[in-house]
């Protein structure tokens, strides 16, 4: 089954289905809730920083040094896209470009002293939020949904999604 193929849910029982709407729109504000925390923190970083360009310093901190190709495959944007980002970051001195010494026409791309500092900050900040709004919750409770959330991911990788 690919994408773009029409499914019937017909073969699903009715309560199984009426579980998976809940699931699908709490996903849904979950994930508006996250770009808009993910701008946020972008902008802690620095005003200027695209939008994105949160996301590609946190890839990056944790898989760089890393050429421009590997950031189109790790986070699945557009080649243009990646590149123009990657020049205005480097711009806003968040990410610095040295040559791969595995290949001299090649480049990697890597953060900066300044941009780890900043989403070591940020992280920082991100754990103290994420303490109190879940302070009625045990590390039990927040195991278990980092678990599930685990395994969806795990679900997801195996569909190529």
């Amino acid at each position: 089954m690919t994408a773009d193929e029409p499914v019937e849910d017909d073969h699903i029982d009715a309560n199984r289905i009426e579980a998976l709407v809940r699931l699908e729109s709490e996903l849904g504000v979950f994930l508006r809730r996250g770009k808009r925390a993910m701008s946020a923190r972008g902008r802690m970083l620095h005003p200027d920083l695209p939008p994105g360009g949160y996301m590609l310093l946190t890839w990056l901190a944790e898989h760089g040094p890393v050429r421009a190709s590997a950031l189109v495959d790790g986070l699945g944007i557009d080649k243009g896209a990646v590149s123009r980002m990657v020049q205005t970051i480097i711009d806003l001195g968040l990410l610095e470009r040295h040559p791969d010494p595995e290949d001299g026409r090649a480049s990697l791309v890597s953060v900066t002293a300044k941009a780890r500092e900043g989403l070591d900050r940020v992280a920082r900040e991100r754990r103290v939020r994420f303490n109190d709004r879940l302070a009625d919750w045990s590390p039990d409770d927040i195991d278990q949904l980092s678990g599930m959330l685990s395994r969806y991911n795990e679900a997801l990788e195996r569909q190529g999604s």
